[in-house]
C-alpha cells in the first residue's frame, strides 16, 4: 500500500476508485493499512479516500478532536470535494461524527464501526506504561475477539508510538478529548443516513454502546458482525465488506 500513498501539501492520502466518494477515518493506532480489505474491496465501485491523520504530529495544545475535524474540512478543500461519506473506526467514528456535526453540508453518509463518541474503554481505567510490552500486547490482544489478529508485527507499531514520550502525550491528550466530546446531545440532530457495523464481542465500544448509536441517530440500521472485536473491517473483513456493500446500494438505487 505504501506505493499508492500520495503526498501533497501537508496531506498524505490514499486516492483510488472513481465514483461516489467514501471517506475513511482510521483510529488512535490505527493505519490506513487497517482499511486494505475495505480498499482492495470497494475501489472498483467507489471512489475510496483514506487521509493520514496527524494525531500524533499536531502541536499538544491542539491535539483534540474539532482540531482534527477542522483537518478534514481542509483535506477536502485541498482535494477538491464538496461532500463524500464517512466511514470511521474507533475514534476516527468519533472524528467523523463531530465533522458530521460541525459541516453537516459535507457529510452524505455517516458509516460507523467500533466507533467512540458515547463511550469507550480505551485502556481498560489504566493509562498506556512506557516501557512496557507486555502491556501493550494485553491492550492489542482485547481490540480483538480472536487474539491472533493481534500480530506482532501490531503490536511493536503500538509499543514504539507509546515508547516515544511525545507521541504518548498526545495519545492521552486525544482519549481525553474523546470524554469531553460526548455526542449524545448531538446524535439526534444529524438526519443523514447511517450504518453502523458492530462486532458483537467488542469490549471497546460495547454493543450497549450500538444501541445507544442506533436509538439516538434518527437513520441509522445497526448490523452485528459474531466472534468479531472493535475492528471488524479487520476481523472479519468479508462480512464487513458484504454487509456495507448491501447497505450502500440500498442507499445509492
Amino acid at each position: 500500500m505504501a506505493n499508492n500513498i500520495k503526498q501533497s501539501g501537508e496531506y498524505s492520502y490514499i486516492d483510488e476508485g472513481s465514483g461516489y466518494p467514501i471517506i475513511i477515518l482510521h483510529g488512535l493506532f490505527g493505519g490506513l493499512s487497517n482499511f486494505n480489505d475495505v480498499l482492495n474491496y470497494f475501489k472498483h465501485k467507489y471512489r475510496i479516500i483514506i487521509p493520514q491523520l496527524p494525531l500524533l504530529t499536531m502541536p499538544v495544545l491542539n491535539t483534540h478532536i474539532p482540531a482534527i475535524a477542522r483537518f478534514i474540512k481542509g483535506f477536502m478543500e485541498h482535494i477538491k470535494l464538496d461532500k463524500a461519506a464517512f466511514l470511521g473506526n474507533s475514534l476516527g467514528g468519533h472524528v467523523s461524527l463531530v465533522f458530521a456535526e460541525k459541516y453537516p453540508e459535507k457529510v452524505d453518509r455517516l458509516i460507523l464501526t467500533g466507533s467512540s463518541g458515547l463511550y469507550e474503554n480505551a485502556f481498560g481505567g489504566s493509562t498506556p506504561r512506557k516501557g512496557d510490552k507486555e502491556y501493550i500486547r494485553n491492550k492489542v490482544k482485547v481490540t480483538f475477539y480472536d487474539p491472533k489478529h493481534a500480530t506482532d508485527e501490531i503490536v511493536d507499531e503500538c509499543f514504539a508510538i507509546t515508547s516515544d514520550r511525545n507521541k504518548l502525550i498526545r495519545i492521552l491528550a486525544l482519549a481525553k478529548s474523546a470524554i469531553r466530546h460526548n455526542m449524545a446531545a448531538d446524535l439526534p440532530k444529524m438526519n443523514m443516513p447511517a450504518c453502523l457495523i458492530w462486532g458483537k464481542n467488542d469490549i471497546i465500544t460495547p454493543p450497549e454502546v450500538a444501541e445507544e448509536f442506533k436509538k439516538l441517530l434518527p437513520r441509522a440500521d445497526l448490523y452485528w458482525i459474531d466472534k468479531c472485536g472493535h475492528a471488524p473491517m479487520m476481523e472479519h473483513p468479508e462480512e464487513f465488506n458484504r454487509i456495507l456493500e448491501a447497505w450502500l446500494a440500498k442507499e445509492l438505487n
